[in-house]
């Protein structure tokens, strides 16, 4: 069976392109900007919101498109989206409120850190370490907590 991949690593090179493209975009249209997050947190503009309403929505419509048409992976492989089980909502309340402490410190969310990075912003690093930490503390303490 043939495989799609024309050569070896040329994927990651694809994702390299489209991570530095999607970081430019983020650095152009002030995603990142820490001002933009603060005006975000104190109400003072809409815009951050409608971005991450924007965002919602494609990921919803893309989500959709996928379990519609049958979508693979590159690989060739089916893509099958489980369904959301949702819990109690105390987990949920106690994540996000971490979550959303965290982005207000840092000001930004975890997903543009690298982006910051690139542009120069090294404190950015301590957040990056941060947030690896916290991953592993919860791989840690997984098995421990009430899932």
């Amino acid at each position: 069976m043939a495989t799609r991949s024309s050569k070896p690593g040329s994927g990651w090179l694809a994702y390299l392109s489209l991570g530095i493209l999607f970081g430019t975009t983020l650095t152009k249209a002030e995603v990142l900007s820490w001002f933009r997050i603060q005006e975000m947190f104190r109400f003072q503009s809409p815009r951050m919101y409608l971005i991450i309403v924007s965002a919602i929505l494609t990921a919803g419509i893309s989500l959709e498109l996928i379990r519609r048409f049958g979508m693979k992976t590159v690989s060739g492989e089916g893509i099958d989206v489980a369904p959301k089980v949702m819990g109690r909502g105390i987990r949920y309340a106690v994540g996000g409120t971490i979550f959303g402490l965290g982005w207000a410190l840092a000001g930004a969310c975890p997903g543009p850190l690298f982006a910051l990075l690139g542009t120069g912003m090294t404190v950015m690093l301590v957040a990056i370490l941060s947030g690896m930490a916290g991953t592993w503390l919860y791989g840690v303490v997984k098995l421990r907590l009430p899932h």
